[in-house]
């Protein structure tokens, strides 16, 4: 990056901000325990999990309730009938837990943007359902770094990059998104025309994989939060 340069950097909320996902891992992994499939494998029911996600994504968004319809739906498709009372309560207690909203910061990123925020500009994108996510802003304590503000939107594509450019009146060329989705924080940057800084989280979301063009000059992957340090 050029010394003396002041960008527009808009953050990433879940995994990459805090741990998310990993909260979510657990729960899946006690409710494949709780199914104790007969004949099915644990592979097999995961990829299974992963389609209804992905259909529930599609019609419904994100989110604690959108995640628990998901794992009631799995359950009617193998066993070809609904939870009864019983087993309803015994999948909602297995993702109780995701209902506390607890916030577990990564690795010096309190204070990585605490620095950052004396050099440039800071601003939050994050998606899902807004009292879901506001109540992570919320207990996270990191709210007054985004000078610029924090934003909550249903899909992170590139219309809502477009939208949040025209809003902020940014210079594409000048505005960095930094977040551990291909698909979500790198991919709809780019097609705005921002740059990308990914940082890998190996619990992402399977949904928010994709390809990486590894030759593309305007995405810079780091290893830790604390790089960006480095080069911004």
């Amino acid at each position: 990056m050029t010394a003396g340069t002041r960008f527009t950097l808009v953050f990433d909320a879940d995994d990459t901000l805090w741990e998310n996902n990993l909260h979510f891992e657990r729960v899946i992994a006690d409710y494949l325990d709780w199914l104790a499939h007969p004949t099915l494998e644990r592979t097999a029911l995961r990829t299974m999990l992963n389609d209804v996600e992905r259909a529930n994504a599609a019609a419904h968004g994100y989110g604690t309730k959108v995640f628990l319809r998901s794992l009631h739906d799995l359950f009617e498709r193998l066993w070809e009938r609904p939870a009864d009372v019983r087993e309803q309560r015994e999948i909602e207690a297995l993702a109780a837990a995701l209902q506390d909203h607890r916030v577990e910061l990564m690795p010096g990123v309190a204070e990585t943007l605490r620095e950052l925020g004396d050099r440039h500009e800071l601003a939050l994108l994050t998606k899902g359902v807004p009292e879901e996510q506001q109540a992570k802003i919320d207990a996270s304590g990191l709210a007054p770094c985004f000078g610029v503000g924090t934003y909550i939107v249903a899909e992170k594509n590139v219309e809502a990059y477009e939208l949040l450019t025209r809003e902020l009146a940014l210079a594409p060329a000048a505005t960095w998104m930094i977040g551990n989705s291909p698909k979500s924080d790198i991919l709809p940057a780019r097609a705005a025309g921002w740059g990308a800084v990914f940082i890998p989280n190996t619990n992402t979301w399977a949904l928010e994989h994709a390809e990486l063009d590894a030759a593309d000059p305007g995405v810079l992957q780091l290893r830790t939060f604390g790089e960006l340090l480095r080069h911004f």
